[in-house]
């Protein structure tokens, strides 16, 4: 065999050799990009339905409800493309299915929560933010049209406006109970200038002229108190400013 032979030779082994580490690169690095976008689909129709069954009755639509069972069937469905054999996933697909069929007649079951702490009302906040990324996502992916992800990002700030004043006006009206009109108007006083700061304040006159009303209601107790306490409501005053300093709708303007 003469020498140019085995060097040709050697060079095919070489090239061959270098094919085969290439083909099983693109093999391994397609395996993990599989595994990866399964893992991403199973984490973001978990949170959906999380938020589906989870988020507190008074802010749950048969159109937010309906929002939340499409984006799962479309999120299962690309899983499923993944993952044929998968027969959990079928039934779920399924079931998704006939409730999407529903429309807006499809049945909200997520009971009212009341909201009288300020550990529950930032558990709903975070919520409101989660909801919100993936409404967000959805509309990015083509899964969602633009207008009708933008009016559902209206709708969570309403959601947020509600929150705050459901939390404001449980824990001035629970002050009251408890003989306390210096918290109970500390706590009506912030719902005030929350309602007041907003974009359009004019949305919420009557959620603010409620509270306007328990603010006055408020102050008349405080006046008819003849040994006013000189203590101020440091804990609560200490969670309401928590609750303002942290509010995600200051981190990131989404509603531009």
């Amino acid at each position: 065999m003469s020498p140019l032979v085995i060097t040709l030779l050697i060079v095919v082994g070489i090239v061959i050799l270098i094919v085969i580490g290439y083909v099983n690169h693109m093999m391994e690095n397609s395996k993990l990009e599989r595994a990866r976008l399964k893992a991403d689909l199973n984490d973001r129709l978990r949170r959906c339905g999380d938020l589906s069954e989870t988020l507190p009755g008074q802010m749950v639509s048969p159109g937010l409800k309906l929002l939340l069972t499409r984006l799962q069937l479309q999120l299962g469905e690309r899983l499923q493309q993944l993952d044929k054999n998968d027969g959990d996933l079928k039934g779920r697909l399924d079931q998704l299915r006939s409730l999407a069929s529903q429309g807006e007649s499809i049945p909200v079951a997520n009971p009212p929560q009341k909201i009288q702490s300020e550990a529950k009302a930032k558990e709903i906040r975070f919520q409101l933010e989660s909801l919100h990324g993936q409404i967000t996502r959805a509309a990015q992916e083509g899964l969602l049209p633009a207008n009708e992800a933008k009016n559902w990002v209206k709708e969570i700030r309403d959601m947020l406006v509600q929150l705050h004043v459901e939390f404001f006006t449980s824990l001035g009206l629970q002050a009251l109970q408890e003989n306390q009109p210096r918290q109970a108007r500390l706590a009506f006083e912030r719902g005030v200038q929350y309602l007041q700061k907003q974009p359009d304040p004019a949305r919420y006159q009557d959620r603010l002229q409620q509270l306007k009303a328990q603010l006055a209601r408020a102050n008349a107790l405080v006046l008819e108190n003849a040994q006013p306490s000189a203590d101020e409501p440091s804990e609560l005053t200490e969670g309401l400013k928590s609750l303002d300093d942290e509010d995600i709708w200051k981190k990131k303007n989404i509603y531009d």
